[in-house]
């Protein structure tokens, strides 16, 4: 299958241009030269850049020019320190993937789309020469599948005009579910041999957010191991989540959950990224900072290890705080076996 090269083993830098307060001391204070020269220490070649556009635009679309600065600093710190780059827009104006965020119409607004494709015609024009080193991530976590076919079409159309600025830069696009790996096969072939599938990875879901705040029905004192029987991960899914674990359909209900669970969850995307000789590259996963460290590194292990065998490139989330901190306390007993597989 193919692969993004360069993108293999990366971190998300999460919360520091998005999800966050968006003030002047938090985009120079929380990520620093140092962050980046520390990652680069850990062995991972590349950093996935979240930014809001609140970063870069005013709400009535004017553009911010010391927003696009912090982007700039960015990227210098990656090339001062041999790292690759993903430019990820999570959140444009009319949507986000987090609904108390309060973006809407997006998908319904014909002038929110167009100025979220003359946004990307900016990032192009300031940014496209280093395709070298850089990609675009075109948004975040599209969430309902009935926007499938309206994103289909503003990811075209968004691409083509990228393309007539820079004209070989790596383009990630996502599908819908929040960047499910599920609905992959439901976006349009790849526009030229520059574009990438992206998707995001926390299954079992029920695991690595076990006790999540944001989540409606969790009991945020809730606990379970990686190692439980289909019949559990079932049970606990639809108790803490509301929602069916549809593998337990396909396993015996005493099994415990292994490595067969990963290969039918991602059978489907590997077929069809051959298909259609697309990369295929995971953009998040990571487990919640409430999980015990043997229990994380177990659910590490299999996932990276499956990552190797197809050479599916990825970026943990994240670096720092924002629940799932590689950099944090409550990882120093196992970072260093971590970071092995990451």
């Amino acid at each position: 299958m193919k692969q993004l090269q360069g993108f293999m083993h990366g971190i998300n830098l999460g919360g520091w241009l998005s999800q966050c307060d968006h003030t002047k001391e938090r985009y120079e204070t929380f990520i620093s030269e140092d962050d980046i020269k520390v990652i680069q220490s850990c062995g991972l070649d590349h950093i996935r850049v979240p930014v809001d556009y609140d970063l870069i635009e005013t709400a009535d679309g004017t553009y911010k020019e010391d927003g696009f600065v912090y982007i700039q600093r960015a990227l210098d710190w990656a090339k001062k320190y041999g790292l690759n780059m993903i430019l990820d827009l999570h959140k444009t104006y009319g949507f986000s993937f987090d609904e108390g965020e309060g973006e809407v119409g997006f998908f319904e607004n014909p002038a929110y789309q167009e100025r979220f494709i003359k946004l990307w015609e900016e990032f192009a024009k300031r940014f496209g020469s280093h395709a070298d080193m850089l990609c675009f991530e075109l948004l975040n976590e599209v969430t309902d599948q009935e926007y499938c076919e309206t994103w289909n079409r503003i990811l075209t159309d968004c691409v083509k005009r990228i393309r007539k600025i820079a004209p070989t830069i790596g383009i990630l696009v996502g599908g819908y579910w929040n960047n499910s790996i599920k609905s992959l096969k439901d976006l349009c072939p790849p526009y030229d041999e520059h574009i990438i599938y992206n998707f995001h990875f926390y299954e079992p879901l029920i695991f690595t957010h076990q006790g999540a705040y944001w989540i409606p029905k969790m009991n945020t004192s809730f606990r379970m191991p990686f190692a439980s029987t289909y019949a559990e991960y079932a049970k606990n899914t639809d108790e803490m989540i509301g929602q069916h674990f549809d593998e337990a359909d396909l396993f015996p209900a005493d099994q415990v959950l292994g490595t067969e669970y990963f290969e039918t969850y991602f059978a489907e995307a590997i077929r069809v990224a051959g298909e259609r000789n697309v990369a295929l590259y995971c953009g998040e996963y990571g487990v919640i900072n409430l999980v015990d460290d043997a229990a994380t590194l177990q659910w590490y292990e299999a996932i990276c290890s499956f990552f190797d065998r197809y050479g599916i490139g990825r970026a943990a989330w994240s670096y720092k705080e924002m629940d799932f901190g590689i950099a944090d306390a409550h990882m120093d007993a196992i970072r260093a076996k971590l970071l092995k597989l990451l």
